[in-house]
């Protein structure tokens, strides 16, 4: 037997989280779905310092705790694990937990997206202590200090012109040798007094004692290994977001799931869509958290309208 709810919310994180307090507080009773990491990437994140209402900064999981208990008081419930498949062609929606059936009059999906990493075992071990994927997360934390970017596109050309409002000297480290940032990108980074670039050469390793003190690049022409001092590892090479589950289902965009601006409307009626599963821009905890405050309200709106219609 499947069980029935009225609004299923896929993935926590902030915009899950907030999703699901918001449709609580609408006496819809919510089930979220909290995935394998609950809370998302903010429990991989350190001290947060720009989340509004937190002066004295709080830690990326205690928030994540924070807005989980909150939306839980007003009557969440939570499952833990990933929802496997999906059926969206037909209402109720249908959604599968390896082999549980959970039907649902409206779906708010908030599964996020990764930042991609090097994959090098240094760069797991020095994660939140010298090691980031958000510059405007950590940025503040590198004042006068020398950083290396790793990428070669928008994104690293973003990131590194960010950190020159902190640190003293950011290095951009690509593997090839010439980005494939936007020309316009591109000229403001390499006009940027404060970056310099090293072309052809990859992370091989990341070093340190309690916090990052360098790293190993290798030459990709030549093979020649060098170390190189900084004090912070930015990686920049993209986000993938967390949409496989998706597709076939609904429109999808480079991976993101598209949506109705300014509404969390999908291409399908009655599914909405919240966070960084939407956002290829800001990715930030707090813009999560306004979407998924925005899809709780739109699938409220739905179901009042369904509702009226069917008589």
């Amino acid at each position: 037997m499947a069980q029935h709810e009225r609004v299923v919310i896929v993935g926590s994180g902030p915009a899950g989280y907030t999703a699901a307090l918001y449709a609580a507080r609408a006496d819809l009773s919510p089930l979220l779905f909290e995935g394998m990491q609950p809370g998302g990437q903010l429990t991989i994140t350190s001290d947060v310092e720009n989340y509004p209402g937190f002066p004295e900064s709080i830690l990326g999981p205690e928030l994540m705790e924070k807005m989980k208990q909150q939306a839980e008081r007003f009557g969440t419930k939570f499952v833990l694990g990933d929802i496997t498949r999906v059926d969206f062609s037909r209402r109720p929606f249908q959604l599968w937990q390896e082999d549980d059936l959970y039907t649902a009059d409206a779906v708010v999906i908030a599964t996020g997206a990764s930042a991609k990493w090097l994959g090098i075992d240094s760069e797991r071990f020095y994660r939140g202590k010298g090691v980031s994927a958000c510059a405007t997360c950590d940025g503040f934390f590198f004042r006068d200090r020398e950083l290396v970017v790793v990428g070669g596109g928008d994104t690293a050309m973003e990131e590194a012109i960010f950190l020159t409002k902190f640190a003293g000297k950011v290095t951009i480290v690509h593997r090839r040798d010439a980005f494939r940032a936007s020309p316009i990108m591109a000229e403001r980074a390499r006009s940027n007094p404060k970056i310099d670039v090293i072309w052809d050469s990859v992370v091989e390793g990341i070093e340190g004692d309690d916090a990052v003190t360098g790293v190993r690049l290798r030459n990709v022409k030549t093979g020649d290994e060098h170390a190189f001092r900084t004090d912070g590892v930015f990686v920049a090479i993209g986000h993938t977001p967390n949409t496989a589950l998706f597709e076939g289902q609904l429109e999808l965009q480079d991976g993101y799931v598209v949506v109705q601006e300014p509404r969390t409307v999908t291409s399908v009626p009655g599914v909405f869509a919240a966070g960084d599963v939407t956002d290829t821009i800001y990715r930030q905890a707090v813009t999560a958290a306004g979407q998924g405050c925005k899809a709780a309200i739109d699938a409220e709106r739905f179901l009042e309208e369904s509702a009226h219609a069917a008589g």
